[in-house]
């Protein structure tokens, strides 16, 4: 008799096992790390020198863009719209990926010559060296002017896949420019999309009411740490400022472990610094996230 007693809860026990099992899995199921996305890149190197006269100043592009190809689950279309406006622009959203590359290098090249007819009509004084031609136009007959050349220009675009699962991407886009001055000018813009709806995300879709205010300790913290120093008037003497005021700029990676913010120069730090980006770990920010979110559900995945 005890024999048959012991065989049922052996029986039962290995049941509800794997029953249990059975839920869990189910339970991850809708929840899936794997995004089954394929990329591809496109790479352009081009140059352009004014007149087509390789003696004259030119403008230089390199750009790799790094895009969704197809999907297994989601609207491979919207995404790559997606990454196409984030990378070159809303005008060009719509294209075929190589129409959206082509006008882009197209209007880069018009904008160059543009700027170079306004420089032989319009010619800057020599004192200053500014990357802007605004404001700085003398008459041609003024003796003051720069003789007859223009500058070259140079800019590198550049996006990066971060982070690539549970129903998101985060991607980085960076641009860097310069239009003959000493110092190149670098953005760098974060995206995340949310492959179930084909939209980016906002800070709205990740954090209750009210976490603007509630970030800005957690931030300044961040930095603080970030750049080994135990005040705000020691990060300022590094080259910060405003960092007691600092709010969040829409401008964040997501990954599973946490949300970085990147502040570009200029923003709470001056040029000559590297560009802060700041990462918070979910348990820092626990009590701010949207429920049923998906950073919520990511919190809850570690």
């Amino acid at each position: 008799m005890k024999q048959k007693v012991f065989g049922f809860s052996f029986f039962a026990a290995v049941l509800l096992s794997l029953l249990l099992f059975s839920c869990n899995n189910n339970k991850k199921s809708l929840f899936k790390a794997d995004n089954g996305i394929e990329f591809d890149t496109i790479n352009i190197e081009k140059r352009y020198f004014l007149d087509n006269n390789p003696e004259n100043p030119s403008c230089n592009l390199t750009l790799n863009f790094i895009y969704p190809k197809s999907t297994d689950n989601f609207d491979a279309q919207a995404a790559k719209s997606v990454f196409l406006r984030a990378v070159v622009g809303v005008s060009y959203d719509s294209l075929s990926v190589q129409e959206a590359v082509d006008g882009y290098v197209r209007n880069y090249i018009g904008n160059y010559k543009n700027d170079a007819e306004i420089y032989k009509v319009n010619k800057p004084l020599q004192e200053h060296t500014s990357d802007t031609l605004d404001g700085l136009f003398i008459a041609a007959d003024d003796p003051g002017y720069l003789p007859e050349v223009f500058y070259s220009y140079y800019e590198t675009l550049s996006d990066t896949i971060v982070y690539n699962q549970y129903g998101i991407i985060s991607f980085q886009v960076r641009q860097t420019n310069n239009k003959g001055g000493r110092m190149s000018y670098e953005t760098i813009k974060n995206y995340v999309l949310d492959l179930s709806s084909g939209e980016l995300m906002s800070e709205g879709d990740i954090f209750s009411a009210g976490y603007d205010l509630a970030l800005r300790p957690i931030l300044q913290n961040a930095l603080l740490e970030a750049n080994d120093v135990k005040s705000i008037q020691e990060l300022e003497d590094l080259g910060f400022f405003g960092v007691d005021e600092i709010m969040p700029n829409k401008n964040f990676l997501i990954t599973d472990k946490g949300i970085t913010y990147t502040f570009n120069k200029g923003e709470y730090s001056a040029y000559q610094l590297q560009v802060p980006q700041v990462f918070i770990p979910y348990p820092a920010v626990r009590s701010l996230l949207r429920e049923n979110s998906i950073v919520s559900k990511l919190f809850r995945q570690q």
